[in-house]
């Protein structure tokens, strides 16, 4: 891609001077990794609009890569947002807790209280809401009961939205409504459901940016896309076996009239989530690449970037073997198409 003045703009060049490194604050319990001269430089030559981290942070196999030190889950999950967010590359970063049950605002704002004023956190809403049924934790998928707020707009304001807005302030980014995949008996008539959608969507509170992550490729029709459009909501692509091509997403959901470009990065398509934690763990190389959704990602938000739209990309460590090196991979790709 040929640059002209505004993407020169969007994206500094090689004779803007980097920030200088500063000497990382120290978080208690674990610190930031040594951070390379190479990783600074990378990270100043991508848009500030670009907002790229991984789904989660307490892993340890990262250390070295994201942390200076070897720490358990538990104490990397208590102390290891903050020097994640030292990370040059690491914008943003997804909360998946909060899809099991709902947390309140003064743990988010424990959150934001950790990371700089620029970070901004992409969370999931309670499942209770996205899915019609509800697996009881720990039995077997025939222990399921209905839940009592599928779709329902008022809990979503009471119990999610109203503590993220009010936890996270200025640091929350994308709230994400992610649909796991549903049987066709479940799912019922698409066009009735996409009805349904529509109208839960528009009941909600606005100002927060709202995005619906779909697993039924069904779902995905220009119906779908304009009940999106009608309440200003984004389709988060998610690359994930269920699902067409990041290129084949944007295409029907219509980024550009979008409020942003969310995109979550979960998996690829030799394996399932279980199958492939237990290939990947601990998370530390990259495994099975996947150059594909990476390249196409990074010109999706390129594009988004040079028409102002704010860009989320998180990243699973399933998608690729370890996600902070998947984000690195998918800055240089960004910085060498634009």
């Amino acid at each position: 891609m040929t640059r002209d003045n505004d993407q020169l703009e969007l994206f500094p060049s090689d004779d803007d001077p980097p920030p200088k490194p500063t000497k990382p604050k120290r978080p208690s319990g674990v610190g930031p990794a040594l951070t390379v001269a190479e990783l600074i430089t990378l990270a100043h030559r991508i848009s500030p609009t670009i907002h790229l981290g991984t789904s989660s942070w307490s892993f340890p196999g990262w250390n070295g890569i994201v942390y200076d030190r070897s720490a358990s889950e538990a104490v990397l999950a208590r102390s290891g947002l903050a020097a994640y967010a030292q990370h040059p590359l690491f914008r943003s970063v997804g909360i998946d807790r909060t899809f099991y049950a709902p947390i309140d605002a003064s743990q988010f704002a424990r959150y934001a209280a950790d990371v700089p004023d620029q970070f901004r956190f992409l969370c999931k809403a309670h499942d209770q809401i996205t899915s019609p049924i509800i697996f009881q934790r720990g039995a077997s998928r025939a222990a399921a009961d209905p839940s009592p707020y599928f779709l329902d707009a008022a809990y979503a304001a009471d119990a999610v939205v109203a503590p993220f807005v009010d936890g996270l302030g200025p640091k929350a980014g994308p709230l994400v409504f992610q649909f796991t995949p549903m049987s066709k008996k479940l799912l019922g008539d698409p066009a009735r459901f996409i009805d349904r959608l529509a109208a839960f969507l528009t009941a909600l509170p606005r100002g927060p940016l709202y995005a619906v992550e779909i697993r039924n490729r069904e779902l995905l029709t220009p119906a779908y896309a304009a009940a999106l459009r009608a309440a200003q909501v984004a389709h988060c692509i998610t690359i994930h076996p269920t699902m067409p091509s990041p290129a084949d997403q944007s295409q029907i959901a219509s980024p550009d009239s979008a409020p942003a470009l969310v995109v979550r990065w979960m998996l690829n398509s030799k394996f399932d989530f279980e199958t492939a934690r237990d290939e990947y763990a601990p998370f530390n190389r990259l495994v099975d690449e996947d150059p594909t959704s990476r390249a196409q990602i990074a010109a999706l938000a390129i594009l988004a970037a040079a028409r102002n739209q704010p860009v989320y990309v998180v990243v699973n460590n399933k998608a690729e073997g370890s996600s902070p090196l998947s984000v690195r991979k998918l800055a240089e790709s960004i910085v060498q198409t634009a």
